[in-house]
């Protein structure tokens, strides 16, 4: 299957070199470019995208209003936001996962790390290995305005074996991971984290680790088990 992707950035040279490294890959179409982040809310609407690599600086509507504009739209429901950072914890980050984002790159990743990106939140898998994962959810939620809290009555819809699941999601892990360490199959692994998804009312795994951490299912400095 071909990933459809737009690109949203507002200098031409790092755009110019997304696209090459972008339609070296067999798999991966480019289906438009935008420079604010009007357009690229506008474009998500008109290509039909399937990824948007979206920068956070932009003019007129920066990256984190347009990734919230294009979260929100129902008819962009199966669009997938990856997050394009200048630094790995990038201050805007934690904003742009609650504003529904599905990830984050920095800007010094090579183009085999952007390529897998791509495909993983195409496919709304792994948000990110459990190193970068906890390095970002640690430095922001410790921060001293982290933002809004979550109250852990929210995970009240889940069960005991959901709540079980959704701490290694918060951790980085994959679904095949999850299995391993639960004695499961991966394919009861991820039923489980898409019927968490489905009971608080999230788009993908990324607003998974946002709301363990926020509820206190998970602590930064939590680490997996082996």
């Amino acid at each position: 299957m071909t990933i459809r992707v737009l690109i949203a950035d507002d200098q031409a040279l790092i755009r110019t070199g997304l696209r090459g490294i972008l339609e070296s890959a067999p798999d991966i179409d480019v289906v438009g470019e935008a420079t604010t982040g009007r357009e690229a809310v506008e474009q998500a609407r008109s290509t039909r995208a399937d990824v948007v690599l979206m920068d956070i600086r932009m003019p007129e509507v920066d990256g984190l209003e347009a990734t919230r504009l294009i979260t929100a739209d129902d008819d962009l429901a199966g669009l997938r936001v990856l997050i394009l950072t200048t630094f790995e914890l990038d201050e805007y980050v934690l904003r742009a996962l609650r504003a529904g984002a599905s990830g984050f790159l920095g800007k010094g990743a090579t183009p085999t790390e952007l390529l897998d990106a791509i495909r993983t939140v195409a496919r709304g898998d792994a948000l990110l290995s459990p190193k970068a994962t906890q390095a970002l959810i640690a430095r922001f939620l410790t921060a001293a305005e982290p933002g809004p809290h979550t109250d852990a009555t929210t995970l009240a819809a889940l069960t005991d074996r959901d709540r079980e699941i959704l701490a290694p999601v918060a951790l980085g892990l994959s679904n095949d991971d999850i299995a391993e360490r639960l004695y499961l199959s991966p394919s009861t692994a991820k039923t489980h984290v898409n019927r968490a998804m489905t009971k608080l009312g999230v788009r993908d795994r990324a607003q998974l680790v946002v709301i363990a951490y926020q509820t206190g299912l998970v602590r930064p400095g939590d680490v997996a088990s082996p």
